[in-house]
């Protein structure tokens, strides 16, 4: 249970939310372009001049001069997005007065207890005590998910597709690939749904979906492929099919120290501590073992967690009731 005093609201407007803030006060493109070197004070001016008199997007502005690249550009698009997503929410975090009596949102569903196998029931993994410290960061926990619409859209489309008669053959092969999976070892079921996943389409939320950003279902994510944050939701609801239970996973955003750029992964906490499904790597490793994400919330159905860095050293293996 958390204090509603001073102390806490300090606490939580520094570290993660103090560097959002700076790196948000310059998001705007072309400032970010001055900043990053990839641009001079004027050439951002008459770039500025150009975007008036043709109504052309600045960043479209940028790639004719060949200043930027496509590429470049879609990175520094989606490292704004992400950011803004998570100052809104820890913000909305930081305002909550007393904590203690915050007033709850509206459950989300459990959809993917829908696609469940039978055999799911037949192994009891219990519940989480004490949770790893993420790439050595604390936490606070919220179960105020009124912010994270994209996440509860997500369930609320997936929950409507799976009613529909065009997602039984994709439910059904699921399920069987899954079938092979089930273990008493979350760990090695991770492992599996890890690869599985892995092998499936990236592409860019702009590309596939005609949107900046779009959480896809996991549904539309068999289907059609998806970016980082489309992965990890697919590996959940699989995982969930599998009988992995919810306090055992959230979706983790983190920034990317080296690509310095924010990322999506799925964090699971097995009986071998909390471990790390990820589309940039082609094998799952621990948590404890990579260096270069910083935590900046996480998620499941049931709350979010706000991440600080933290001095201490951090805690290897979730203990289970």
């Amino acid at each position: 249970m958390f204090k509603s005093n001073l102390t806490d609201r300090k606490q939580v407007n520094t570290g993660v939310l103090r560097y959002i803030k700076n790196l948000l006060s310059r998001n705007r493109l072309g400032e970010t372009l001055v900043l990053k070197g990839y641009i001079s004070p004027s050439e951002l001016k008459t770039a500025l001049y150009k975007q008036k008199t043709t109504q052309k997007p600045l960043g479209q502005i940028f790639i004719e001069q060949s200043q930027i690249t496509k590429h470049q550009l879609v990175r520094l698009l989606f490292r704004q997005r992400v950011l803004r997503f998570a100052a809104a929410s820890i913000l909305c975090f930081s305002s909550i007065s007393n904590f203690a009596k915050k007033v709850e949102a509206a459950p989300i569903k459990d959809v993917s207890a829908r696609i469940t196998l039978a055999s799911a029931g037949n192994v009891s993994f219990g519940a989480i005590s004490e949770y790893p410290d993420l790439f050595g960061a604390s936490e606070k926990r919220s179960s105020n998910l009124k912010a994270f619409t994209k996440w509860s859209d997500m369930f609320e489309r997936f929950d409507k597709a799976l009613g529909k008669e065009s997602s039984k053959r994709i439910v059904q092969e699921l399920q069987t690939e899954l079938a092979e999976y089930k273990s008493s070892s979350i760990y090695k079921m991770a492992k599996q749904v890890d690869a599985m996943m892995n092998e499936k389409k990236y592409i860019l939320d702009s590309k596939n979906w005609g949107k900046s950003d779009y959480w896809a279902t996991p549904i539309e994510f068999m289907t059609r492929g998806g970016d980082c944050e489309d992965f990890a939701i697919a590996k959940y609801a699989a995982l969930r099919a599998l009988g992995v239970p919810e306090k055992r996973m959230r979706i983790a955003i983190v920034q990317d120290l080296k690509k310095n750029m924010p990322h999506a992964v799925l964090i699971v906490y097995s009986e071998r501590g909390a471990l790390v499904l990820d589309n940039q790597s082609k094998i799952m490793r621990t948590a404890q073992s990579i260096k270069h994400y910083k935590p900046i919330f996480s998620i499941n159905r049931e709350a979010w967690w706000l991440h600080t860095t933290q001095d201490k050293p951090s805690t290897v293996v979730a203990s289970a009731r």
